[in-house]
């Protein structure tokens, strides 16, 4: 084989599961090379989010980033609500135990802002061990050796060998991909995430949301407010602004070709959210990102050769109900793959280190919170079409409405604030929109505000962000509409009556006959990966430094 340079660990992609993975190679000393495709850490990375420190997890990012919280994130999540939404109708339960459940501290974050921090300090960390963070680099691909991994291939670099390849490259990872670990093949395997980052001085943040300096709260949203879509809402209160958004299961977005941009706009423009928005609001930026739904994605065995999967790569996600933890699964995850190297190297075998670290995810408890057993046993069976229709139906007969106003408000608070009962919630509409649609018609209370905002036109949204593409970086390989009409629906930068998104169906005279066909732009490409999901595409990450720059993320 062609000497390359050779480093003992590559990690591609400094978010917190990369950025975790390196601090801890460079603190045993091993020689560390970072590969971000940005053009700085935290461009191209989008959350929710809120980063949790939980009790039972072997690491947390402050153990490894001690200044963490000081510099890197926003106000702390110190409340917890969940609002149940019928119309104008709405139940709210207070779900902060649920939240504080095992839970040290959790803290809502911008990713630009944290990464960027996070990039600084695994720069300086890793330089010492003669390695250093590089930035507007795409990895393209593995380096093989006789068929085994053996290192990268990069876009702007010659080819790198290593003794441990750490893929922390995201929900779209190539190499996951270039593995044979992971696919995009199954819509129902992920979620969508939409966003939108609101200004808002930190006084009024304040006084809106009744808290104090140094406080502030996470609100999420269910109910009927999203056209039927499974799924909901969420709004966290950030230093000087709001990141309020909206996930869904993406197979529920692709069979109700529901509109991602208009369902965000449904929970902006409710009545709810008027005491806290305003009269009108300021959006300073528009985001979205594919989320893996851990319970269906997340690999059990994330290695194969030399390469090592953390985060949303190896589909390292939760979300169970309201239970939404990622980040701090990254954070683990990179941490145990460097610790398992660390130890496989000592004993004089580096290239053990993908299987020790597979035994360290179970033993450490990380693959029973990524996919529980509660949910495998019953969640799982709930999901089923005959079980899901008879489940839906009851939640929505009188039968089920007098069960639901005879346990009262205090009870289904209670029953929403179980860990274990979330673990193992079917991905169903009974739990996200039945349920708490009756929820509210039955227990809840007409808000009396009402919403004079006005949403940004996606025109707008898609304007205001920053682009560099370069090269096109996605070949629709079948524009029948039949085959990726449903881009144009799903994307969140594309709309059925909106041409200057990523995807617009035409039709097209071909001989006489009228064919209906999608085009694709890749100009505004926001790098969510949805079409990879739902249409015929070959779909790449733009070159290094190219695409879509978040501010905020």
């Amino acid at each position: 084989m062609t000497e390359h340079e050779h480093y003992e660990a590559v990690v591609v992609g400094c978010g917190p599961g990369g950025a975790a993975a390196a601090a801890t190679l460079a603190n045993n000393g091993v020689e560390t090379l970072v590969l971000e495709r940005g053009v700085d850490a935290g461009s191209k990375n989008v959350s929710g989010g809120l980063v949790y420190a939980e009790e039972s997890a072997p690491y947390t990012i402050d153990d490894l980033f001690p200044d963490f919280r000081e510099e890197a994130t926003e106000r702390p999540a110190t409340e917890n609500y969940i609002h149940n939404i019928s119309g104008e109708e709405v139940a709210t339960f207070d779900i902060s135990k649920l939240h504080h459940h095992d839970t040290e501290w959790a803290d809502a974050v911008l990713r630009r802002k944290m990464d960027s921090w996070l990039g600084e300090r695994v720069h300086e960390m890793t330089r010492e061990t003669g390695g250093g963070l590089l930035t507007e680099v795409r990895v393209t691909g593995l380096l093989r050796d006789g068929g085994e991994i053996v290192g990268v291939e990069c876009a702007e670099l010659d080819p790198i060998e290593a003794d441990l390849i750490v893929a922390a490259d995201g929900v779209n990872s190539e190499l996951a991909r270039d593995a044979g670990l992971m696919d995009w093949e199954e819509p129902e395997e992920w979620f969508q995430g939409v966003k939108a980052v609101v200004d808002m001085p930190p006084e009024v943040i304040n006084e809106r949301f009744d808290i104090e300096e140094g406080e502030g709260v996470a609100h999420l949203f269910s109910g009927d407010l999203f056209d039927g879509v499974r799924g909901g809402g969420f709004l966290y209160t950030n230093e000087e602004s709001l990141s309020i958004g909206t996930v869904f299961h993406l197979d529920s977005i692709a069979a109700e070709r529901a509109e991602p941009h208009e369902l965000l706009d449904n929970l902006l423009t409710h009545p709810l959210l008027a005491q806290w928005l305003g009269d009108e609001y300021d959006e300073r930026e528009y985001s979205a990102k594919l989320v893996p739904d851990s319970k269906k994605a997340a690999h059990p065995s994330p290695h194969k050769d030399r390469l090592v999967l953390v985060g949303d790569a190896a589909g390292q996600m939760q979300a169970q109900g309201p239970i939404i933890k990622g980040m701090n699964h990254a954070v683990t995850a990179g941490a145990l793959a460097a610790e398992a190297f660390a130890t496989a190297k000592s004993r004089g075998d580096p290239h053990d280190a993908g299987e020790l670290y597979e035994r360290k995810l179970n033993a450490e408890g990380v693959m029973d919170k990524l996919r529980p057993t509660s949910y495998k046993t019953i969640g799982r069976l709930g999901e089923t079409g005959p079980i899901a229709s008879l489940t839906d139906s009851v939640a929505d007969s009188a039968l089920g409405r007098f069960a639901i106003k005879t346990l009262g408000e205090g009870t289904m608070e209670r029953l929403f604030s179980s860990p274990r009962l979330m673990a193992m919630m079917p991905d169903t509409r009974t739990p996200y929109v039945t349920i708490p649609t009756v929820i509210a018609e039955e227990l809840g209370e007409r808000v009396t505000d009402e919403s004079t905002v006005q949403p940004p036109e996606l025109d707008d949204r898609i304007g205001d962000l920053t682009y560099d593409v370069g090269d096109p970086h996605i070949e629709l390989i079948d524009n029948d509409f039949d085959a990726s009409g449903t881009a144009v629906t799903a994307c969140p930068v594309s709309a059925a009556d909106f041409g200057g998104g990523c995807y617009r169906d035409e039709y097209v005279q071909t001989n006489g006959s009228e064919d209906h066909v999608v085009s694709l732009d890749t100009q505004p490409c926001v790098e969510c990966g949805t079409c990879a999901v739902v249409a015929d595409t070959h779909w790449e990450h733009p070159d290094g430094g190219k695409g879509v720059e978040y501010s905020d993320g």
